[in-house]
């Protein structure tokens, strides 16, 4: 009776895998951009404190975060290509990141950022103005100063700059979501927030 429960189940979820592979279409949902997938899973978020379409989509980077298996790391990459600040300006801005990573408040921080740009609408044009951001919300200046300057922090912001160099002919704008180094995800017009966050979470399992 058991053995006919379970291949009763395993049928009936034949058909929903099924619909899984039909949902989303190579060309259509997603790119092929390279022929070898990661290692391990990962999700990496291209996208820049200046863009108001990346400051909108941040209710779905934390459902997407709260979705994907524990195993499936996901990291955001800040680009300094845009023309909404100079490159320069852009760059202190990963750092800034960067910092908040080190501290373990990177999403509060970033939410900061994005707050203090699209919502306050005060323009940021130094790592200064970044440190201020950081001040107001907990952050010892002394500490933020530090962390700046240190070997660490530095690493990851080299770390963040070769991942755009590495897909940078894929980054037509932002946000841009490469899953597993094989695939960019894309967004059609039919799709709503859950069909995106799911997209994001099904390209996560495939190799």
């Amino acid at each position: 009776m058991k053995k006919l429960f379970s291949l009763l189940i395993l049928v009936l979820m034949l058909p929903l895998q099924a619909c899984a592979q039909e949902m989303y279409k190579e060309g259509e949902h997603f790119e092929v951009i390279n022929d070898k997938a990661t290692d391990k899973a990962e999700v990496l978020e291209f996208f820049s404190f200046w863009c108001p379409h990346c400051h909108a989509f941040e209710p779905l980077v934390a459902q997407m975060k709260q979705k994907l298996d524990k195993d499936v790391s996901f990291e955001k990459v800040h680009v300094n290509f845009m023309n909404f600040a100079k490159t320069e300006t852009q760059d202190e801005a990963t750092k800034a990141m960067m910092v908040g990573r080190a501290l373990k408040r990177e999403d509060a921080l970033n939410k900061a950022i994005f707050n203090y740009i699209h919502v306050q609408r005060s323009p940021v044009t130094s790592l200064k103005d970044l440190e201020n951001i950081f001040i107001i919300n907990g952050v010892d200046s002394g500490e933020f100063e530090k962390l700046a300057s240190s070997f660490g922090v530095n690493s990851m912001v080299s770390k963040n700059n070769k991942a755009i160099e590495q897909y940078r002919s894929h980054l037509t704008g932002v946000p841009t979501f490469i899953v597993n180094g094989k695939y960019k995800a894309k967004f059609t017009r039919e799709m709503g927030p859950d069909d995106m966050v799911d997209l994001i979470v099904w390209l996560s399992k495939q190799k």
